[in-house]
């Protein structure tokens, strides 16, 4: 899949964010790790294309059965829309 890595100068917790280009939450769920200066990789679903989409969209399912976005993994606990208390508490 083609995830965008941020490198951030906390690299202690495994994150990955799918997220949709056009969507709100996910720009603030973003900026939100950014703040916290935590690495990360992610995905912007509605720009993949053919057989990727339909891997990201299953494993997005996967994780969040309802689909929605942001879909946010962090040390493999799945955290479904933008949750700013849950994100922060993951993050420690």
């Amino acid at each position: 899949m083609g995830f965008t890595i941020v490198q951030g100068t906390n690299q202690d917790h495994d994150i990955t964010l799918y997220a949709l280009s056009t969507c709100g939450w996910c720009r603030r769920t973003k900026e939100l790790l950014d703040s916290k200066q935590v690495g990360y990789r992610f995905i912007y679903v509605d720009q993949c294309e053919g057989d990727e989409r339909a891997q990201v969209t299953a494993k997005v399912r996967e994780l969040n059965p309802r689909g929605s976005f942001p879909t946010i993994e962090i040390d493999g606990e799945v955290v479904a829309g933008f949750d700013e208390d849950r994100i922060s508490e993951l993050l420690g």
